[in-house]
């Protein structure tokens, strides 16, 4: 790994100060909102299929996190070229950036297809979870269809990375947005059967996911290579792989995307535990995920313009403001975190009441009783939570991968999974279960900070150094 102390330019003027929180809200509100639609769609879908079945959303939670904890690595792998691009602006040198995309891409299509090779044997894995045969018939159709999807979840992580790292966020939004407008409108006619469509019901939420990631994926790729970002950037000519680069990105972005694997592995082994403690239990969590996605997705719009702007001050070496950016963007989290826990605390109906389900008054209740008790869960956590991502997002920023990924693998199972396995041995109960998952993110956060406040990671670098210029 590149290590360099010496101090680059001074801070250019012309927009919102280096390390400031205008330059931070600049970048960081299209990256929010970005997430947010990802939120909404995720809780549109768990509110539409609460209402066609009361099941369905606990099903639906656990596929979706088996997708993930595959996918996630994948995923966080190819958007690390976010980072390689931010360090590239940063040090002047945009011919390299259209090159590093294209490596991305090229991951992006071969992972993309030999995920979707897992649809035959979607079934096998889900009978490893030993859930009731209704609850196993739901996981099974929404994660084949979920298989589907990621190709073109992968093409337009690679695309977005190229607008993310320079800047351009509000692209990003747009992308994203257009995603989840065909995937909510879609979602809604697929699964209750409406626009004279088919009566789809979980099916139809993946086959609308699916084809919402198609048109973000095209939208994203034909804004890549438009004529104003060939010359500058060779968004078009830098097509050739390059097997340094493409040797160097695998290098920094397989730990970060196993970071993230990791923590997904260990929440759903989490969630399937719980599975067994019953259909209600299962259920509950089911809804207080999905809320506290409500939380937690918008700040990885904070955090992905946090490693943006670390990158990009890192790659101008001058850590110091990287440094600002990261205090900064600590700041806005921790009051957007605990305004939302106040709300969990305060108003939790605002957030369960859309769940709502008559069909079985009975098990309505005893999950709606449940998931205001788990909300209290989530608000703790929550303000750890914005310690968590901040400081997980600048480490990544300046290529601490590998510390990342080596304590999310050695934390979670300790003090997350094995203690909830033995609350469902002995009977402790659901709360306990959640009082563990509330115990690993705390232990999670706090070794993250101590591990920015020693420094090491303002002397990294993740991009290769500049040639030298011989007179």
């Amino acid at each position: 790994m590149q290590t360099i102390d010496a101090p680059g330019p001074p801070e250019t003027t012309g927009g919102p100060e280096h390390g400031s929180l205008g330059e931070l809200l600049k970048l960081s509100w299209p990256l929010v909102l970005s997430s947010s639609f990802w939120t909404i769609q995720l809780f549109v879908d768990a509110i539409f299929l609460t209402r066609y079945n009361t099941i369905a959303a606990g099903a639906v939670l656990v596929a979706g996190m088996i997708f993930w904890t595959g996918f996630v690595l994948l995923q966080t792998t190819t958007n690390y070229s976010t980072t390689f691009v931010a360090q590239y602006i940063g040090a002047g040198r945009h011919e390299r950036v259209g090159p590093v995309i294209w490596q991305a891409l090229y991951f992006a299509v071969v992972a993309g297809i030999l995920f979707a090779m897992m649809f035959p044997v979607v079934g096998y894995i889900l009978d490893l979870m030993g859930h009731e045969p209704i609850v196993r018939a739901m996981e099974t159709t929404y994660l084949k269809c979920m298989t589907m999807a990621a190709l073109p979840m992968l093409i337009i992580a690679a695309c977005n990375s190229f607008f993310a790292g320079r800047g351009e966020s509000r692209v990003v939004l747009l992308v994203d947005a257009s995603g989840t407008v065909v995937n909510v409108i879609l979602g809604w006619a697929l699964i209750f059967g409406k626009l004279g469509l088919p009566e789809l019901g979980v099916a139809g939420a993946g086959w609308a996911v699916v084809c919402g990631s198609w048109v973000a994926a095209i939208l994203a790729f034909c804004l890549l290579i438009r004529r104003k970002y060939r010359a500058e950037f060779h968004t078009l000519s830098g097509w050739r792989f390059d097997p340094a680069l493409f040797k160097r990105m695998m290098r920094f972005g397989v730990p970060a995307g196993m970071q993230w694997m990791f923590d997904c592995v260990a929440y759903t082994v989490f969630i399937a535990i719980i599975g067994n403690f019953g259909a209600a239990e299962l259920s509950a969590s089911g809804i207080a995920q999905r809320v506290n996605m409500v939380a937690f997705l918008p700040m990885l719009g904070i955090g992905q313009a946090i490693a943006i702007l670390v990158g990009q001050r890192l790659g101008e070496n001058r850590p110091d403001l990287a440094e600002k950016s990261s205090n900064t963007g600590l700041k806005l989290a921790a009051i957007y975190m605990s305004s939302m826990a106040v709300l969990f605390v305060v108003v939790p109906s605002v957030f369960i009441d859309p769940f709502r389900n008559d069909t079985d008054p009975a098990l309505w209740k005893t999950v709606a009783e449940t998931v205001r008790v788990l909300l209290w869960f989530v608000a703790v956590y929550s303000l750890f939570n914005s310690i968590e991502i901040v400081y997980t997002f600048t480490l990544r920023g300046a290529g601490d991968t590998v510390f990342v990924t080596w304590v999310s693998l050695t934390l979670a199972w300790p003090i997350m999974v094995l203690p909830t396995y033995l609350a469902y041995i002995y009977g402790w109960g659901l709360y306990w279960a959640w009082g563990f998952a509330s115990a690993y993110i705390i232990a999670i956060a706090i070794v993250f900070m101590l591990r920015f406040r020693h420094g090491k990671w303002k002397t990294m670098r993740v991009i290769e150094q500049a040639p030298a210029i011989v007179e």
